[in-house]
């Protein structure tokens, strides 16, 4: 049995060549907010890790419940400016936003 692999790269660049302009325009503006979810998640899961406090405890300083901090852990919630800085509160410190060019 002779199977062959087709390697990541060149699946994405046809298919991302084969959209429209505006399914890509969608793609792209999908593939920001991904790319800021997980960010965020590991901003907070590092922040958190780094203070020695659980889910729980963070939830409880940050005044939410652990299910709320897990989801922005693991990218499926993006949390907004408020909820970062009760995070950052919560864990010491003050929410500062840059944005760099």
């Amino acid at each position: 049995m002779n199977t062959t692999t087709t390697p990541w790269e060149q699946v994405r660049d046809e298919s991302l060549a084969a959209m429209t302009e505006a399914q890509r325009a969608d793609y792209d503006e999908a593939a920001i907010e991904a790319e800021a979810r997980l960010q965020l998640a590991e901003l907070v899961y590092d922040a958190r890790t780094n203070a020695g406090l659980s889910q729980t405890e963070l939830a409880r300083r940050a005044h939410t419940r652990q299910s709320v901090i897990s989801a922005i852990e693991s990218g499926a919630q993006a949390p907004g400016g408020v909820m970062l800085a009760r995070i950052a509160h919560a864990l010491g410190g003050t929410l500062e936003i840059q944005i760099a060019a």
